[in-house]
């Protein structure tokens, strides 16, 4: 079983690559601890249990450029110090960025970091893969830092009109296509010292900002699931919709239309297909306790008691929702939030589970952890 360890793991990309590997790869995961770029005795011990490092640890923003310079080659060689001194010589895979070529010192950062790295792996007789990334945007991304997309994502979801300052076009790739190509690296066979990675989607950041707005009116305020003319527009759904703050979000109550026949309660308007299920579920007894990567579901309450939780992976907070039938309300899960629906009442519990994907057993994106 191959042993990866990653610099920089609890940043944004680290983040969707550790859990990723964790959870959809055979593969083992170093543990790395920011610390040991200041701890030789660690940064040795690392370097030493890993058969691939890739190396994500790097400063993006700063108001002072040269620090970010001066901080990027210096994390780069405080790893290959530590290479030297154990005579390690695992795959080592590092994150530039399509700046190389500006005429930035981030850019001259990246471009003499993923140099010396190269020169290291030739003299040891290792292996190395620069990887000159694209614009990455996704899900926990931070604002202002990691991506426009994130910053909108944050400012939208937040109630803040975005201002553009300047409207270009942005290649992006989406951070669960990115970690894919990272994995595909780490198998590859054959030697590429640097490997320019495609983006997989090219837009204006106009129509970026018009789609999430689209997404703001539609979802968030009239709970309706939009259509999707591209894996883009869905990838950029899935991220807006971890942006929000889900203690004060769910559970959302339907509108009930009372007459003496009964009630009638509309439960999602769709603009896409999918798979409508329910369940019955007796008291005390949990289910869930999965999570997905790409799935966008609903959990419909309409009758009995339950408490829905959902917790991010890798994260410690829990959030607790209690919904009641007699007030038909739903909760949606967001990627990468693990999820269950418990019965706490004394009868039996229905809910209507809405996906927009029919459930397929090869490919189920459904992974067990508990909330």
């Amino acid at each position: 079983m191959l042993r990866i360890g990653i610099t920089g793991q609890n940043g944004f990309v680290g983040y969707h690559l550790t859990q990723t590997i964790k959870y959809c790869t055979d593969f083992e995961i170093v543990n790395f601890e920011k610390n040991y770029f200041t701890d030789e005795v660690g940064l040795d011990a690392f370097v030493s249990n890993c058969d691939v490092i890739v190396h994500l640890a790097a400063m993006n923003r700063h108001p002072d450029a040269q620090v970010i310079y001066d901080t990027n080659l210096s994390l780069v060689q405080k790893l290959i110090d530590a290479l030297k001194r154990t005579k390690a010589k695992p795959h080592v895979l590092m994150s530039s960025s399509i700046q190389e070529e500006r005429d930035n010192l981030y850019g001259k950062s990246k471009k003499e970091g993923r140099e010396l790295l190269e020169t290291w792996a030739s003299s040891a007789g290792a292996k190395f893969t620069g990887l000159l990334i694209p614009n990455v945007f996704g899900p926990f991304g931070l604002p202002n830092y990691n991506s426009v997309v994130a910053t909108f994502c944050y400012q939208i979801s937040r109630g803040i009109h975005p201002k553009i300052d300047i409207d270009g076009d942005l290649n992006l790739i989406y951070v669960g296509d990115l970690v894919q190509e990272i994995l595909g690296q780490v198998k590859e066979t054959s030697l590429v010292t640097k490997l320019t990675i495609a983006p997989t989607h090219e837009v204006k950041v106009s129509e970026i900002l018009n789609l999430l707005q689209g997404f703001e009116s539609k979802y968030h305020q009239n709970a309706e699931i939009p259509s999707f003319a591209s894996k883009f527009e869905l990838d950029l759904f899935n991220t807006f919709r971890t942006y929000f703050e889900y203690r004060n979000l769910y559970p959302k109550k339907f509108k009930k239309n009372t007459d003496p026949r009964g009630v009638f309660v509309e439960l999602i308007r769709l603009n896409i297909g999918g798979q409508v299920s329910f369940s019955t579920t007796v008291p005390g007894i949990t289910r869930g306790n999965h999570f997905h990567t790409r799935k966008i579901e609903r959990f419909a309450v309409i009758k009995g008691n339950a408490l829905i939780q959902l917790r991010r992976i890798g994260t410690e907070e829990v959030f607790d929702f209690e919904l009641d039938g007699n007030e038909p309300s739903f909760v949606d899960m967001p990627i990468w939030f693990t999820h269950n629906i418990k019965n706490i009442g004394q009868e039996e519990l229905i809910t209507i589970f809405w996906i927009n994907e029919f459930y397929n057993p090869e490919d189920p994106d459904t992974y067990f952890e508990e909330v």
